[in-house]
Protein backbone atom coordinates (compact mmCIF):
# COMPACT_ATOMS: atom_id res chain seq x y z
CA UNK A 1 0.00 0.00 0.00
CA UNK A 2 1.54 3.06 -0.97
CA UNK A 3 0.56 6.62 1.12
CA UNK A 4 -3.39 7.17 0.83
CA UNK A 5 -3.91 10.83 -0.16
CA UNK A 6 -7.14 12.31 0.70
CA UNK A 7 -8.67 14.93 -1.12
CA UNK A 8 -12.28 16.25 -2.24
CA UNK A 9 -13.90 14.07 -5.03
CA UNK A 10 -14.09 15.35 -8.28
CA UNK A 11 -16.44 14.47 -10.97
CA UNK A 12 -13.70 12.54 -12.45
CA UNK A 13 -14.24 10.30 -8.83
CA UNK A 14 -17.93 9.32 -9.50
CA UNK A 15 -17.22 5.84 -10.68
CA UNK A 16 -14.91 4.65 -8.00
CA UNK A 17 -17.25 5.91 -5.57
CA UNK A 18 -19.64 3.70 -6.69
CA UNK A 19 -17.06 0.54 -6.78
CA UNK A 20 -15.92 1.35 -3.20
CA UNK A 21 -20.22 1.56 -2.31
CA UNK A 22 -21.05 -1.54 -3.73
CA UNK A 23 -18.00 -3.32 -2.80
CA UNK A 24 -18.29 -3.26 1.04
CA UNK A 25 -19.34 -5.92 2.87
CA UNK A 26 -21.48 -4.25 5.79
CA UNK A 27 -24.29 -2.41 4.53
CA UNK A 28 -23.88 -3.65 0.56
CA UNK A 29 -26.28 -2.79 -2.22
CA UNK A 30 -26.10 -2.96 -5.94
CA UNK A 31 -26.46 -0.55 -8.54
CA UNK A 32 -30.07 -1.68 -8.84
CA UNK A 33 -30.84 -0.79 -5.20
CA UNK A 34 -29.00 2.67 -5.17
CA UNK A 35 -30.68 3.29 -7.95
CA UNK A 36 -34.11 2.73 -6.61
CA UNK A 37 -32.99 5.29 -3.90
CA UNK A 38 -32.45 7.48 -6.70
CA UNK A 39 -28.64 7.16 -6.13
CA UNK A 40 -27.43 6.91 -9.52
CA UNK A 41 -24.15 8.28 -11.52
CA UNK A 42 -25.69 11.29 -12.60
CA UNK A 43 -27.22 12.15 -9.13
CA UNK A 44 -24.01 12.22 -7.73
CA UNK A 45 -22.32 13.86 -9.90
CA UNK A 46 -24.68 16.71 -9.86
CA UNK A 47 -23.75 16.71 -5.90
CA UNK A 48 -20.13 16.76 -6.32
CA UNK A 49 -20.45 19.51 -9.31
CA UNK A 50 -23.45 21.68 -7.09
CA UNK A 51 -21.14 21.45 -3.51
CA UNK A 52 -18.14 20.71 -1.33
CA UNK A 53 -19.85 17.39 -0.65
CA UNK A 54 -17.47 14.44 -1.17
CA UNK A 55 -13.86 13.20 0.13
CA UNK A 56 -12.05 10.53 -1.58
CA UNK A 57 -9.29 8.48 -0.45
CA UNK A 58 -6.88 7.44 -3.18
CA UNK A 59 -4.07 4.33 -3.35
CA UNK A 60 -2.42 4.43 -6.17
CA UNK A 61 -4.90 6.52 -8.10
CA UNK A 62 -7.68 4.09 -7.19
CA UNK A 63 -10.62 5.37 -4.97
CA UNK A 64 -10.75 2.99 -1.73
CA UNK A 65 -12.90 4.92 0.25
CA UNK A 66 -15.04 8.14 0.43
CA UNK A 67 -17.09 9.97 2.65
CA UNK A 68 -20.24 12.35 1.02
CA UNK A 69 -22.27 15.38 3.36
CA UNK A 70 -25.81 16.47 2.47
CA UNK A 71 -24.52 20.26 3.45
CA UNK A 72 -27.82 22.29 3.42
CA UNK A 73 -29.44 19.58 6.02
CA UNK A 74 -26.55 18.85 8.37
CA UNK A 75 -26.21 15.11 7.36
CA UNK A 76 -23.06 12.57 7.13
CA UNK A 77 -24.79 11.13 4.31
CA UNK A 78 -22.21 8.16 3.60
CA UNK A 79 -18.39 6.74 4.41
CA UNK A 80 -17.17 3.43 3.03
CA UNK A 81 -13.77 2.03 2.75
CA UNK A 82 -13.05 -0.39 0.72
CA UNK A 83 -12.80 -3.86 3.07
CA UNK A 84 -8.96 -4.53 2.45
CA UNK A 85 -8.17 -1.06 3.37
CA UNK A 86 -10.15 -1.26 6.17
CA UNK A 87 -8.87 -0.51 10.02
CA UNK A 88 -6.08 1.92 8.78
CA UNK A 89 -7.46 5.33 10.00
CA UNK A 90 -8.88 5.87 6.45
CA UNK A 91 -12.91 5.67 7.64
CA UNK A 92 -11.87 8.29 10.78
CA UNK A 93 -10.05 10.77 8.33
CA UNK A 94 -12.89 10.84 5.78
CA UNK A 95 -15.27 11.07 8.49
CA UNK A 96 -13.57 14.04 9.96
CA UNK A 97 -13.25 15.90 6.72
CA UNK A 98 -17.29 15.62 6.39
CA UNK A 99 -17.99 16.76 10.02
CA UNK A 100 -15.60 20.02 9.76
CA UNK A 101 -17.29 20.96 6.47
CA UNK A 102 -20.53 20.58 8.30
CA UNK A 103 -19.59 22.13 11.51
CA UNK A 104 -18.79 25.50 9.13
CA UNK A 105 -22.82 25.65 8.98
CA UNK A 106 -23.98 23.78 11.64
CA UNK A 107 -24.26 23.34 15.39
CA UNK A 108 -25.41 19.85 15.14
CA UNK A 109 -24.93 17.36 12.53
CA UNK A 110 -26.41 14.20 12.07
CA UNK A 111 -26.81 10.47 10.25
CA UNK A 112 -28.55 7.59 10.78
CA UNK A 113 -26.73 3.88 10.52
CA UNK A 114 -28.13 0.54 10.96
CA UNK A 115 -27.74 -0.34 14.93
CA UNK A 116 -26.02 -3.48 15.19
CA UNK A 117 -23.05 -2.59 12.91
CA UNK A 118 -19.19 -1.91 12.96
CA UNK A 119 -20.30 1.45 11.63
CA UNK A 120 -22.54 1.96 14.30
CA UNK A 121 -19.69 1.30 17.25
CA UNK A 122 -17.26 3.58 14.76
CA UNK A 123 -19.48 6.54 15.49
CA UNK A 124 -20.14 6.06 18.50
CA UNK A 125 -16.07 5.95 18.94
CA UNK A 126 -16.19 8.64 17.41
CA UNK A 127 -18.23 10.96 19.56
CA UNK A 128 -21.55 10.41 17.74
CA UNK A 129 -24.42 10.57 20.88
CA UNK A 130 -28.36 11.19 21.48
CA UNK A 131 -29.06 7.93 19.75
CA UNK A 132 -33.10 7.17 18.94
CA UNK A 133 -34.13 4.29 17.03
CA UNK A 134 -35.69 5.24 14.14
CA UNK A 135 -36.98 1.76 13.01
CA UNK A 136 -35.88 -0.96 10.70
CA UNK A 137 -33.09 -1.88 12.64
CA UNK A 138 -31.36 1.81 11.67
CA UNK A 139 -30.32 4.56 14.53
CA UNK A 140 -30.49 8.04 14.42
CA UNK A 141 -27.15 9.68 15.89
CA UNK A 142 -25.96 13.17 16.37
CA UNK A 143 -22.65 15.23 16.96
CA UNK A 144 -22.06 18.87 18.23
CA UNK A 145 -19.52 21.26 17.15
CA UNK A 146 -18.74 21.76 21.40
Amino acid sequence: MNEIEFRVARLADVEGIFHVRTAVTENAMTLQQLEEMEITYSSVAEMIAEARCAWVAVDAQSIVGFSMIIPEDGCVFAVFVLPAYEGKGIGKRLLKAAEDELFKEHEAIWLETEKATRAAEFYRRMGWRNEINVGDGDIYLEKHRF
